[in-house]
């Protein structure tokens, strides 16, 4: 398998140099594995601050800036960031009103940001912590217990950002993460499987002509294969899982998330089937995202994530942003 890197070593550390050199917005400390916006800490405002396994890119550095992530850590790729880094994250952006961890429910990410809170509360850093849940497509898999996090986590970061660049107080922006996450559900299809830098090679088997249903993040195993569907078909298939789990009270978000290989030729197309399911179900739509946001390396597909957004959810959405990946409103 060919890939655009010089050795898988430095895989990680490269990728940061680069993040750094595009954005010099940005502290990028390449040798603790720490992104922090440059303007951190701001005064009066909750900080957040998120991490996981390399690989998923633009999640979760791209995500730092204004109106969303205080700082961000990349682990190894598809690995836990450890610890320090984010106990070190913590105490570069803290300002004295509190920090509030955004976890993906992946059993090493739970574990490091449980160890990182006890680490930054003894430097006097009071740590919230909202645990993102949203896939409907499996319970338990490979890397966690109960549902795993995936395209949600980028609702849960954009909302609770904006609400902590409003100046709301911690409890309520933790209030607020918990509110979009137990909003949102996800639903992913892989196309074909990804490959490592370490490995070199499909991380899965996935043969020709078929295609996995609910895959998660990392290539976990979803509900079944089958020959391949149309993109109308697999429309039908991820929308109504979402809605059979999380019958709709309120307008949506939608985000249609490519796993890093799918054209944006073949998202859009796939968006409209997205919005004819919905159109057909009657479910309204607030505002919608195509591209290509919670990654899985080079593995062809895309997940579907609807957040069920009320008057001030939707407001906080459209607050500004400005990140390396996502930014509007500035």
């Amino acid at each position: 398998m060919k890939m655009l890197i010089n050795v898988p070593e430095t895989v990680v550390a490269d990728a940061l140099r680069g993040l750094a050199a595009a954005y010099p917005d940005l502290n990028v400390d390449v040798e603790n594995r720490v992104i922090v916006r440059r303007d951190a800490p701001v005064s009066g405002q909750v900080a957040l601050v998120s991490g996981g396994g390399s690989g998923h890119e633009p999640l979760h550095g791209g995500f730092v800036g204004p109106g969303m992530l205080s700082a961000a850590c990349p682990g190894e790729v598809f690995t836990s960031p450890v610890p320090d880094q984010m106990a070190r994250a913590a105490a570069a952006v803290d300002s004295g009103a509190g920090v509030l961890f955004v976890v993906k429910n992946y059993t090493g990410d739970v574990l490091n940001f449980d160890m990182a809170a006890e680490l930054a509360e003894d430097e006097g850093i009071q740590v919230a912590k909202v645990l993102v849940d949203d896939d409907v497509a499996v319970t338990d898999s490979l890397y966690t217990a109960g549902r795993r996090g995936t395209g949600a986590t980028l609702f849960v970061e954009k909302i609770a950002g904006a609400a902590a660049a409003e100046g709301q107080p911690l409890e309520r922006v933790e209030a607020i993460g918990r509110q979009v996450n137990g909003n949102s559900r996800s639903f992913g299809v892989a196309l074909s499987a990804c490959t490592t830098p370490a490995k070199g090679s499909p991380t899965f088997d996935l043969p020709d002509g078929e295609l996995e249903l609910g895959i998660g993040i990392h290539g976990e195993p979803g509900r079944e294969r089958r020959p391949m569907m149309t993109s109308g078909e697999i429309a039908d298939f991820a929308v109504n899982a979402i809605l059979e789990d999380m019958p709709p009270r309120s307008p949506v978000l939608v985000l249609v998330n490519g796993m890093g290989a799918t054209p944006l030729l073949e998202l859009y197309g796939f968006n409209a089937e997205v919005q004819r399911v919905l159109r057909e179900r009657g479910v309204a739509v607030a505002r919608t995202l195509v591209g290509n946001y919670v990654t899985s390396l080079d593995m062809a597909g895309a997940s579907v994530t609807l957040c069920q957004a009320d008057e001030e959810l939707l407001r906080l959405w459209d607050a500004p942003v400005k990140t390396p990946a996502l930014r509007w409103g500035m």
